[in-house]
């Protein structure tokens, strides 16, 4: 199973939660602070809602969600034979799950598109601290982090 991901950053969580559930006719996968995602069957939709005051009704990031490491693996090596450039990012920490992923990017607009599969649930946003700055779907990720160094939801994170 794929589906795509659309990430929104919204100003206000709760009241983004009631309309997108009256509007697909779901209540969220999962709810944490700051952030909510639904998983919507018809049409396949991971909807993903990032609260983020200033930036609400703008895209945080775009993506697919597939079934598996080896559809990650498979959908990495098939863009690589266009020559689309990936940015790989195995077993971390984002949008309080881990998961499997890679970055596309170069897109004509500037977008980045996520490849991803969940491994499994995480208590936290993100890893608490990473060396480089990919902790959570952006390279600015370690510039907004909370009193105990895990990254929080900026409108330029994600997932």
């Amino acid at each position: 199973m794929s589906r795509i991901q659309l990430a929104l950053n919204v100003e206000d969580l709760q009241a983004s939660v009631a309309f997108y559930s009256a509007l697909f006719g779901a209540e969220p996968a999962k709810t944490r602070p700051g952030y909510a995602n639904f998983a919507i069957a018809e049409p396949p939709l991971k909807l993903v809602l990032i609260e983020n005051a200033g930036q609400g009704g703008s895209l945080n990031h775009l993506g697919v969600e597939v079934a598996d490491v080896d559809s990650v693996d498979a959908e990495q090596t098939r863009l690589a034979e266009h020559g689309l450039a990936t940015l790989d990012e195995r077993g971390t920490t984002c949008c309080y799950a881990k998961q499997d992923k890679f970055w596309v990017e170069g897109t004509p607009n500037g977008e980045r598109w996520e490849v991803y599969t969940v491994l499994a649930d995480s208590a936290t946003f993100s890893d608490p601290v990473a060396d480089d700055a990919s902790g959570c779907c952006t390279r600015n990720a370690r510039d907004a982090r909370d009193g105990a160094g895990h990254a929080v939801p900026t409108a330029s994170a994600c997932c």
